[in-house]
């Protein structure tokens, strides 16, 4: 008895640690529903929103700017350039994230080069959209020097 338990203990300790094809890991790429480096050029934006439980800012509506710059390679400055503030910019990297087969918009951004998140999108090789849910940017709303996390939404055109 004590031989089988042993090999029984051997072997689920392999089955532990060996490695199972059926394991799907996070992976990144610039190839996924259409090439990152489409998106080389310069872009402004007709909407600009920042959202956080019922307050809602939109730079562009409210009579600001947005412009975004990408490269080739994903990475993007984006300046925005609100009416009632300085003019500031942020930028990061645009990419893919393949999970189970399906690939997902998703930026990281400078200021958090640990982190990134996923976004919903739209892209018809003129206009590109975005939007992420709570947390995915950030907005200082009353315009104190704090930013605050938020969910945006972006709409830019090709210029």
């Amino acid at each position: 008895m004590k031989p089988f338990i042993y090999l029984l203990l051997i072997s689920l300790i392999s089955l532990t640690l060996s490695c199972n094809n059926d394991d799907v890991e996070d992976a990144l790429t610039k190839d996924g529903r259409f090439q990152i480096s489409e998106l080389a050029g310069t872009w402004e934006a007709t909407k600009a929103q920042f959202s956080v439980n019922t307050v809602s800012v939109d730079v562009v509506e409210d009579g600001g700017t947005a412009r975004m710059t990408v490269q080739s390679n994903g990475r993007f400055t984006m300046t925005l350039d609100p009416v009632d503030r300085n003019a500031y910019t942020v930028s990061g990297e645009m990419f893919w994230e393949e999970w189970q087969q399906t690939f997902y918009f998703a930026i990281v951004w400078d200021d958090y080069p640990d982190d990134w998140d996923t976004y919903g999108h739209t892209y018809d090789g003129t206009t590109l959209s975005f939007n992420g849910g709570a947390d995915t940017g950030e907005y200082d709303f009353n315009n104190d020097g704090v930013m605050e996390a938020c969910s945006i939404h972006f709409i830019l055109v090709r210029s």
